[in-house]
């Protein structure tokens, strides 16, 4: 299909018009397989990655059957209803609803968190036509009665995969169950995990399913790259690397909120015009920070995953992972940020030794080796020590499995199970360190015994008040117990436990994990 054009497609003269005046003329692929399919009246499962034009793939065929109908829209009753997992999500789409639908007469009505109900409950009163929203904001609103969705005849789950990932999954459920049975349902994911799977199944009826790339995979024209470096030096490496004036518009990606304030904040200081965004802000400061980004007052935006699939900005030139993403289908959404719309980009990951498994997770999501850069030396940055080649460390810790951070294949030191420490031993060795199997080296703390380095005045519980009442130690003795119901003291024998339980291992954190009971994890051998 790629002499196919928008009118192809059997899109209306108005809408051509529109689509011209904002420079697409040569539809996408998922654009030119889906439009025809949701003009005909089916349902659609649509997975593709960020970047691919999903959103003009839904928002044309609805606008267009939306503006045939020629109904007036009532009152609180919406009559499509588009669901997006975030607030700048769910404006990006609005925005795109608005710029293809000039002239069509539609009302359009966003409605999500961090804004003031009021001017969202007024413009919902009068009536719109095409609802997007939030799914938490919109079962507030739901309850409190200023919107019914009997009426909605289109659907749209746009990024579904987000919103299980947010933990949406049960307000989906809630509003596809109060959404009109007569309706057409589309559901657009950039991956097909189990859950959506299901949900599809629930929601959609013999729909047409549109895959246009293998899940996880990348957009072929971004070049991907990955520094090894320390996570004490990647602020200078990253300020390094903003030396570069081709790095025109960079989207900075961190894992925490705290962290995307700190790197922007180095980057301010360091005279690089920066903003951050994520979910602690307000939703007027993280449009701000997105308008400055986009309209270039700030060169370098600092974001987390909240905003990996709402930012819609175009000419970012580079991608920066600060920090990896705990989950490798993120990484995906994030370097999606860049080559969008046939451009070409670059995603660089600064990798530090925390993050080797996700990396390897990412690879193998992707399906594709990410090639390894040099770490830089400049003056803020010592020159890295000589590292091994990468295929030589991967087997060197395939051979050693079970000395990864202090803990061997019998379990953490503090729960028992002989975890493996700085002594490793066999599974099932229960034996303090490489000491032999029993000797607790006057570290007994079994009462009325010490061992044998205690001092003389303390070893009274083998003297003569074995047989006196228990509390009946002499005045002052630590080692005295407090009385209890004044019942004798009968001593257990040396070494045994109750129940006939092994002795007890040092477990500290010298000789890490030892038999059960022990507290100290250890350090891998």
């Amino acid at each position: 299909m790629s002499n196919v054009s928008f009118a192809d497609l059997g899109l209306s003269e108005p809408l051509l018009r529109a689509l011209d005046a904002a420079g697409y003329t040569v539809p996408t692929p998922i654009q030119a397989r889906t439009i025809p399919a949701l003009l005909q009246g089916r349902d659609v499962l649509g997975i593709a990655q960020t970047g691919t034009g999903k959103t003009a793939a839904f928002a044309l065929p609805v606008l267009q059957h939306l503006a045939a109908s020629r109904e007036r829209a009532q009152p609180k009753s919406p009559r499509a209803l588009v669901l997006a997992p975030t607030r700048e999500l769910a404006v990006q789409i609005a925005r795109s609803f608005d710029t293809y639908g000039r002239g069509l007469g539609l009302r359009l009505c966003t409605v999500v968190g961090g804004l003031g109900y009021g001017r969202q409950i007024e413009t919902l009163a009068r009536g719109v036509d095409i609802l997007v929203a939030t799914p938490g904001r919109l079962l507030d609103l739901v309850e409190r009665g200023n919107v019914r969705l009997g009426s909605v005849s289109f659907f749209i789950l746009d990024e579904a995969d987000r919103m299980f990932d947010m933990g949406f999954v049960k307000d989906v459920r809630r509003i596809a169950a109060s959404v009109s049975r007569q309706r057409q349902t589309l559901l657009f994911s950039a991956t097909m995990p189990n859950d959506i799977a299901k949900l599809a199944g629930e929601i959609l009826t013999n729909p047409e399913k549109v895959e246009i790339a293998p899940q996880g995979r990348t957009v072929e024209k971004i070049d991907q790259r990955v520094y090894f470096v320390n996570a004490s030096t990647k602020r200078a490496l990253l300020s390094h690397l903003l030396a570069d004036s081709s790095l025109e518009k960079v989207i900075v990606f961190t894992r925490t909120k705290r962290g995307a304030n700190r790197v922007a904040e180095a980057l301010e200081d360091r005279g690089v015009p920066s903003e951050a965004i994520h979910g602690n802000k307000s939703q007027n400061a993280r449009q701000r920070a997105l308008e400055n980004f986009s309209r270039g007052r700030a060169r370098v935006l600092v974001a987390t995953d909240l905003a990996s699939r709402g930012i819609d900005v175009t000419g970012v030139t580079h991608v920066i992972n600060y920090e990896l993403p705990a989950d490798a289908e993120s990484y995906v959404h994030r370097i999606g940020r860049t080559a969008r719309a046939g451009a070409s980009g670059i995603a660089l990951s600064f990798c530090d030794s925390s993050e080797r498994g996700q990396l390897k997770s990412i690879e193998r999501l992707t399906n594709q080796r990410i090639p390894v850069l040099p770490v830089p030396a400049n003056e803020d940055m010592p020159v890295p020590p000589p590292q091994r080649p990468r295929e030589e460390r991967e087997a060197r810790d395939n051979e050693r499995p079970n000395s990864h951070h202090g803990r061997g294949p019998g379990g953490h030191g503090r729960h028992g199970g002989g975890g493996g420490g700085r002594h490793h031993r066999p599974f099932g060795d229960r034996s303090g360190g490489d000491r032999p199997e029993g000797d607790r080296s006057g570290r007994d703390r079994s009462f009325g015994e010490r061992g044998p380095s205690a001092p003389a005045e303390h070893q009274w519980a083998r003297g003569d008040y074995r047989d006196q009442p228990r509390g009946d130690a002499p005045q002052g003795d630590s080692y005295g117990a407090r009385p209890k119901f004044n019942r004798p003291y009968t001593p257990r024998p040396q070494g045994d436990r109750p129940f006939g339980g092994p002795p007890r291992g040092n477990g500290g954190r010298r000789f890490g994990g030892g038999g059960g009971g022990g507290r100290g994890r250890g350090r891998a051998a």
